[in-house]
């Protein structure tokens, strides 16, 4: 049993339930055991940063020492989650003197970050811990014929590591392979997805939502597979949105990569979260079939 600590993000906790929820479901399935970190707070998200960059690494400090006390690698399904709290263990690790001025803020918790632990994006524990082959041999209901459009966005792959191909990575397209998809040729599978650009410029938000919806119909997708949280709600929540805008017509349904993963296991639908999804997923559903 692969154990970690796991560290959900606020996403999760509402509007990305159906993320969490398989997320728990699909690496039971595999043997993987995710620990919530306990009392565990916000990462300070993207805005944070650009008013207060010490405190902002602070919050991620925080919960790095209560992970590294568990005795566990840090798992985040959240991208944003992911990057922050990964570039901060990294900056924390290197800079004595940031390590130094966080680690005394951490004292007021009873807590110290020493930098023992690694930084996981979930995606990098089904792919690089436990292995295509062992994924392989869970799949009892192949989604042959389904054709996925992977979708990194812009911050899985931001942190650069010397194993990863950062321009034209692979492993989204491997992992869905493995499900028995078709991964499709997505142009725009690393263009950002307008984060929470729609706040201040919505016109220029809706306009980077409708590219990549445009981009995965010029693929013929059946369906837009994302890790993200932020993605998810961007390409599914605004569907509507952009085609009153723009007069397109998308009904395109953006699923968890988890919950196609737990699909292929032959997992129930509702256990993954299926069903809450404001474009329906249920044309997605035909396509998992017991292998003969």
């Amino acid at each position: 049993m692969r154990t970690y600590s796991y560290f959900p993000g606020c996403s999760l906790e509402k509007m990305a339930m159906s993320y969490h929820q398989s997320a728990m479901q699909t690496t039971n399935k595999i043997g993987v055991e995710l620990k919530e970190i306990e009392d565990w707070n916000c990462c300070g998200a993207t805005t944070y940063f650009h008013v207060d960059e010490l405190l902002a690494y602070t919050l991620v400090a925080r919960n790095l020492a209560i992970a590294e006390k568990m005795g566990h690698d840090l798992v985040a399904p959240c991208s944003a989650c992911y990057k922050n709290t990964y570039f901060g263990s990294a900056y924390l690790k290197e800079d004595q003197d940031l390590s130094d001025h966080i680690n005394y803020a951490l004292e007021a918790d009873n807590l110290h970050y020493s930098g023992s632990i690694e930084v996981k994006h979930l995606m990098e524990v089904f792919v690089d811990d436990v292995g295509l082959e062992e994924i392989k041999s869970k799949i009892t209901h192949p989604l042959e014929g389904l054709r996925v459009a992977p979708y990194y966005g812009c911050q899985i792959v931001r942190p650069r590591k010397d194993h990863e191909d950062v321009e034209n990575p692979q492993f989204f397209e491997d992992l869905m392979s493995t499900v028995g998809a078709d991964p499709v040729d997505f142009t725009y599978r690393l263009r950002c997805c307008g984060g929470s650009l729609i706040i201040t410029s919505r016109e220029a938000a809706l306009s980077l939502v409708r590219d990549l919806l445009q981009s995965a119909v010029y693929s013929d997708a059946d369906v837009i597979a994302t890790a993200c949280p932020l993605c998810q709600t961007n390409l599914e929540c605004y569907q509507m949105t952009v085609n009153r805008e723009f007069g397109t017509d998308f009904s395109i349904p953006i699923m968890y990569f988890t919950q196609l993963l737990g699909l292929s296991m032959g997992l129930p639908p509702k256990k993954l979260g299926i069903g809450t999804e404001f474009v329906s997923a249920d044309r997605i559903l035909t396509f998992a079939k017991e292998k003969v």
